[in-house]
């Protein structure tokens, strides 16, 4: 009986190739898991007006973890024009699964490394080595929206905040109303995650980004909880800055910085900033952890007009197999994939389009495989 269930979520374009062509490295590290195939994605959506199939949730709810590709989402009124005829007019309405999975199984850490191996051509700077935790169930992704605006929400708003009156002249179709929401629990967990990578890999700082000089509460309590936590690890300084002066300083310099930590839509805008620091999407691996599950996928899309073509670059996809091992507690393997990764990149000779080369992504595959 295999040591490991896996969860193999391929997705939507690219996904499925990029997965392919980790299923290769794998195979050749010899890891003991069974790999078990979920439906996940636009296809499931069509047909089924369901992107999670329940069929999933429950495989999901008997692995150890799960390996995820990529999706395709489209706004609200094309995803509905995208369903099958007989499930069009329904009331459907699209809802990302990789977001739905993320609360769903409170994969509450988002974990998104961004490191510049030497010899990628696409590095802003060698040397480069920052880790976001992103927090990952919260925020403007909590879902909570509205459109039209309800009277009876506007003025319940009203009793508590009157600035809201300055959008009664708008009518309540031409008004859309998202929620950002923290909790002292969801900036705890988050900020100590952070904390503690420090800790454990010791970074010497931790920089939380947000915004308190203007959006007061949430990310004042982001801060704020910042600096609770920060007072239990007295070796590690708590830096503060704000998202759009941190956009600003880690292109001027990204090597101050080591472990940054903030809110959902924040992380996930300063991370493909970082990401696109060490080479862009391609090499921009990610986490979704909770405390009985993990979810591991690259951060790109699903390039529907490259799918099936081998085409796209693996080594996030790569790196993120890397972060399952190491929550398996394979570190030995894991490391010894992400020597066999850099190898690659430092020699040059086995490169997808977006790094100057023409390989597929299989070659890439094969190259990573015969270093481990």
């Amino acid at each position: 009986m295999p040591k490991y269930k896996v969860a193999w979520l391929p997705g939507d374009g690219v996904g499925i190739d990029v997965m392919d062509a980790v299923k290769i490295v794998l195979d050749k590290l010899k890891l003991d898991a069974e790999y078990i195939h979920g439906d996940i994605g636009w296809e499931f959506w069509k047909s089924e007006a369901n992107p999670l199939p329940d069929r999933t949730v429950d495989l999901l709810n008997n692995t150890d973890c799960a390996l995820f590709g990529a999706i395709t989402s489209l706004p609200k009124q094309e995803a509905e024009a995208a369903l099958i005829p007989e499930l069009q007019g329904k009331g459907k309405v699209y809802a990302s699964p990789i977001v739905r999975l993320r609360q769903e199984f409170n994969l509450r850490t988002n974990l998104r490394p961004c490191k510049a191996y030497p010899g990628n051509p696409l590095n802003y700077k060698e040397g480069i080595d920052i880790v976001v935790f992103r927090e990952n169930t919260e925020d403007l992704y909590s879902g909570v929206e509205f459109h039209p605006f309800p009277d009876e929400v506007r003025e319940t708003i009203k009793k508590h905040n009157p600035k809201i009156a300055r959008f009664d002249h708008h009518p309540a179709d031409e008004v859309a109303v998202s929620l950002r929401i923290n909790t002292k629990t969801g900036c705890t967990n988050i900020i100590t995650d952070a904390f503690e990578y420090a800790k454990k890999f010791n970074r010497k700082s931790v920089t939380v980004v947000e915004k308190p000089n203007v959006i007061r509460e949430t990310s004042g309590l982001m801060v704020r909880t910042a600096r609770e936590v920060a007072k239990k690890y007295p070796g590690i300084e708590l830096w503060e800055t704000n998202i759009d002066a941190m956009c600003m300083w880690l292109v001027k310099n990204p090597m101050d910085y080591s472990v940054l930590v903030t809110s959902n839509m924040f992380g996930d805008i300063v991370s493909d900033l970082c990401a696109q620091l060490v080479g862009g999407l391609g090499f921009a691996c990610s986490g979704n952890i909770g405390d009985k599950l993990a979810v591991f996928e690259p951060t790109h899309g699903s390039a529907p007009k490259y799918a099936g073509q081998n085409k796209v670059n693996p080594i996030a996809m790569f790196l993120s197999a890397k972060m399952m091992l190491d929550w398996l507690g394979e570190a030995d393997m894991g490391e010894r994939l992400e020597k066999a990764i850099a190898e690659v990149i430092a020699e040059g000779k086995v490169r997808t389009y977006d790094m100057g080369g023409s390989n597929t992504s299989l070659e890439v595959a094969e190259a990573v495989a015969a270093k481990v």
